[in-house]
């Protein structure tokens, strides 16, 4: 339902968590079968569906064509199906994002630098006694100098974009003084959720707009 975000970064409300989406399709109607989260998709594809058709591109596409209630009705909720159906593709990054193990991400970054320390050794230490290392000592020199550049910038990416990340997971969820488990399961929630909307906009695709009962009446 409407809850609001009181305590928040956004101005007054307790965080609305992204988890509640995913619970969306665990509330059924009367019929055991249609979902709250059907209902919710249906209601805002009719919407987005209204939206469209009355942008300028809309006006344009229906120009000439005289149609009745019902016809009108399948255009509303054949524009709104694409927008929303879109959204799975327009989050295509986040999909991805939530496939990473970021442990094995942080540990490939840390491993990096403990190996490049240990070249820096041998290269400065101990090869630097041997006159006929001197080439080879001169051109790892080059190379530790522009690999210590890159994992210094791998190092600080990963610090902002673990911020990032923070900041996302406190707008939608609000304090989040306790570690999680996994920083980006804010990504896996969305991931799921996009998954379950997928699935949803294909079923609404296969209903018929009804001159009698609505398919999801049980929520109407």
């Amino acid at each position: 339902g409407n809850r609001m975000n009181v305590g928040t970064i956004r101005g007054g409300a307790r965080a609305f968590k992204l988890d509640a989406l995913l619970k969306l399709a665990d509330v059924k109607g009367t019929d055991g079968k249609t979902t709250l989260l059907h209902f919710v998709v249906q209601e805002i594809v009719k919407l987005e569906g209204i939206r469209v058709s009355e942008s300028i591109m809309g006006k344009i596409n229906q120009k000439g064509k005289s149609k009745n209630a019902e016809e009108r009705e399948e255009d509303y909720r054949r524009m709104g199906l694409e927008l929303v159906s879109g959204l799975s593709t327009e989050l295509c990054n986040v999909k991805k994002t939530a496939t990473i193990d970021l442990d094995v991400l942080a540990s490939s970054v840390s491993n990096l630098s403990n190996e490049m320390a240990k070249l820096q050794h041998l290269v400065c230490k101990d090869l630097c006694v041997d006159e006929k290392s001197g080439n080879f000592v001169h051109s790892m020199r080059s190379f530790l100098g522009y690999a210590e550049k890159n994992i210094k910038e791998l190092q600080e990416d990963e610090d902002r974009v673990l911020l990032h990340v923070r900041e996302i997971t406190e707008y939608f969820h609000g304090d989040v003084s306790k570690e999680e488990a996994n920083p980006l399961r804010i990504f896996v929630i969305v991931r799921d959720f996009l998954g379950m909307l997928d699935r949803v906009c294909k079923e609404l695709r296969s209903f018929k707009v009804p001159s009698s009962p609505n398919p999801l009446s049980p929520f109407g």
